[in-house]
């Protein structure tokens, strides 16, 4: 048996996501995992444990994923999902900036609790309400004079640019500048998705997946993977091919 026929090591990685309800956290998983969207998805109550392989040129990584609840009487649970994990996704919704300001919460609190070496990937989601995915949504600032003048033309201008956005179907609130500033300031991959679409989907698990350090990569189950039984957790297993791949991903791609 040549070496290129002989089976790539195989390793387990916690994952867990985080944000705020509604931000599209059980969505992106789903896209991830079956590649389907369900318009309409109920909250999650707890957590939600799935799994998905990701195939990689060198080895294979098993995504042990769980997907928390983001209403805030869920939030004490969460040490329990992310203790361990070697990997975690906190998500933000394009069209909400308190969704962000909860986002880097959750970010300072994986860094300051969690696993040294934790990999953390800031993902905007909901691109597909945006007009292009560019980075729109960035206030003027060019105007100093002080005033109730100013004032005044500050809010006809908000008011014209929400006109604007309805009219162009652009709902983005968070600019890619805003938020791919704050994840180099503080070392995160960072993503704009859509789950509604599959943009960036794959992508996001292939860096997570990529930026895993070998030494902290173990053979076999994962630890946690029964860790929210008996919470009113819904626990799923699922192992899929998914073919959209985009040639940027290509070489490193994550053949899941």
């Amino acid at each position: 048996m040549s070496e290129s026929n002989a089976p790539k090591p195989s390793s387990s990685v916690k994952l867990v996501l985080l944000g705020e309800a509604a931000v599209g956290k059980s969505s992106l998983v789903l896209r991830f995992v079956n590649n389907d969207f369900q318009e309409n998805k109920e909250p999650t109550i707890g957590a939600a444990f799935l799994t998905q392989k990701c195939s990689l040129p060198t080895r294979t990584i098993k995504f042990e994923i769980w997907d928390t609840a983001g209403q805030e009487r869920f939030a004490s649970l969460a040490p329990m999902y992310y203790r361990n994990a070697q990997a975690a996704l906190v998500v933000y919704d394009l069209t909400k900036p308190s969704s962000l300001i909860k986002a880097k919460h959750w970010v300072a609190e994986l860094q300051r609790q969690a696993s040294p070496g934790i990999v953390i990937a800031l993902v905007g989601n909901k691109l597909d309400l945006t007009s292009d995915g560019s980075g729109a949504g960035d206030s003027a600032g060019g105007d100093e004079a002080a005033g109730e003048s100013a004032v005044e033309r500050d809010e006809e201008a908000g008011e014209n640019n929400e006109e604007q956005d309805a009219a162009s179907g652009d709902a983005r609130k968070v600019s890619t500048q805003e938020a791919s500033s704050y994840a180099e300031e503080e070392g995160l991959l960072f993503f704009e998705t859509s789950a509604k679409t599959g943009t960036n989907v794959t992508e996001v698990f292939t860096a997570i997946a990529n930026a895993i350090p070998e030494a902290s990569l173990k053979s076999g189950r994962g630890a946690g993977a029964g860790a929210g039984q008996g919470l009113g957790g819904r626990t799923e297993a699922n192992s899929v091919n998914l073919t959209d791949r985009s040639p940027a991903t290509a070489k490193e791609g994550c053949a899941c």
